[in-house]
């Protein structure tokens, strides 16, 4: 939800009496203050978190107005009682928000109770809003007659076994003349293959094996001989638009190693086609960004490499401290509210003590958890709530910039790794046929 990309490297998330950045561990911890303030326990049926999602027609609004109107539905409809996190997304032609709020109050002695019709209540309080700010609304919401996938139709994600269909006929598509070329196509587009009782593929990046019999009536293994003997022919709507070639190099393919396992001269051929293509887009990557001596190149790659673990070293510790801030801001604050419950405790005598602790259990076994906490850090004295809130807003705004400069170093040290080591194959390449015409001309 808070996917940095997705919200413009977290400028569109707010958040209400909880830290965006650890707020599922904000909503856990409230669990367990529940259950030592009522003494109820923790069933497999308890929600932690209530998710809504609010949609807006394309070009309507700005992300600014849409991330407020999902923070004042969230209050409107918790009162202000529940802990909440709205996430907008701009990644989308229509923007949307998240909102996602703590099923457990902000004291800790009741949880928000789903009620039936809670969804037209919900839709009727978003309506409100939106009217109030000038925008669209369904006027008459029709209810759903299918799952999500029905809906999406056409646009909605390949399944892995709709993968692994595409991946059988591109292997079918380029030429195969029997089986094993078939099958030899497969491994060279990275699919693993199981020959036994049953044919199976597992695709690249897939979890497990699917068996052919399990896919569509085209796939089994004896329609796969029919199709290679052209006795089977299929019609298929193009599933995926053809990729762009990069511009950015790839990297090159080792053919000696590919070949041991795969032994198909159509391979081979195909691969050295490849890395040609791969060569020439590594040599004009290395002129357009002046990279014409070696050494320029490696000492780029380094530096590169160099900035990017730095950037990322220092986003970890600050995402680190800024941890250790919010854990430390939950302890004071569970602190303050518990210790004159834990001094009244400490100060009565021993008789009276089990009668006071089974009636204060929860305020006590919480301030001697936070005691022991601040111990453990060697506190003399507690720092103060806004001082630490301003180190967490300076940490929180300094990783939103880093964010983006990460993921831009990261791409150009990708590329230049890529190249770097295409450099090294090709000058290696060189290097052996040149070794190899000194040695045929010392035999003459």
């Amino acid at each position: 939800m808070k996917n940095p990309e997705k919200t413009d490297g977290g400028e569109w998330v707010s958040a209400y009496e909880c830290n965006p950045g650890i707020a599922d561990q904000e909503f856990l911890f409230s669990k367990r203050r529940y259950a030592a303030l009522t003494g109820r326990e923790k069933k497999e049926s308890d929600v932690i978190a209530y998710h809504l999602r609010q949609s807006f027609r394309p070009g309507e609004i700005d992300p600014a107005k849409a991330n407020k109107i999902g923070y004042d539905l969230a209050m409107s409809l918790t009162k202000g009682r529940h802990a909440f996190i709205v996430c907008t997304h701009v990644d989308k032609a229509h923007i949307h928000s998240h909102i996602i709020f703590n099923s457990t109050s902000l004291d800790c002695t009741r949880k928000f109770r789903n009620f039936w019709g809670s969804s037209f209540a919900i839709r009727r309080i978003s309506d409100t809003f939106c009217l109030e700010n000038g925008l669209s609304v369904i006027e008459n919401p029709k209810p759903s007659r299918g799952c999500y996938g029905t809906w999406l139709g056409d646009g909605k994600p390949l399944t892995v076994r709709g993968k692994l269909e595409q991946f059988i006929d591109a292997a079918l598509a380029s030429g195969g003349k029997d089986f094993n070329s078939f099958l030899t196509a497969m491994r060279a587009a990275g699919v693993e293959v199981k020959c036994g009782k049953h044919l199976a593929f597992k695709i690249p990046d897939g979890k497990r094996f699917v068996r052919c019999d399990a896919l569509g009536a085209d796939y089994t293994e004896s329609a796969i001989y029919e199709r290679i003997s052209s006795k089977r022919t299929v019609t298929f709507k193009q599933k995926l638009q053809p990729a762009a070639v990069p511009a950015k190099p790839n990297l090159l393919i080792d053919i000696q190693a590919k070949l041991r396992q795969a032994n198909s001269p159509g391979f081979e051929r195909w691969a050295k086609v490849y890395n040609l293509k791969e060569m020439a887009k590594t040599l004009i990557y290395l002129q357009e960004n002046g990279l014409d001596d070696y050494g320029a190149l490696v000492k780029a790659a380094d530096a590169s490499s160099k900035k990017y673990h730095e950037i990322s070293d220092k986003t970890k510790a600050n995402n680190e401290r800024m941890k250790e801030i919010s854990e430390l801001q939950k302890q004071i604050g569970t602190y303050g509210k518990t210790r004159e419950v834990y001094a009244q405790y400490r100060k009565l005598p021993q008789k009276k003590k089990d009668a006071f602790y089974n009636e204060h259990s929860g305020d006590i076994i919480l301030c001697e958890a936070a005691k022991r906490y601040f111990d453990s850090l060697g506190f003399q004295k507690l720092p103060s709530i806004n001082g630490l809130k301003q180190e967490y807003a300076v940490l929180y705004a300094e990783n939103k910039k880093l964010y983006s400069d990460q993921k831009r170093e990261r791409a150009k040290m990708m590329e230049l790794l890529t190249a770097k080591s295409n450099t090294d194959r090709i000058l290696g390449a060189s290097k052996n046929v040149s070794q190899r015409r000194i040695e045929h001309e010392e035999e003459r």
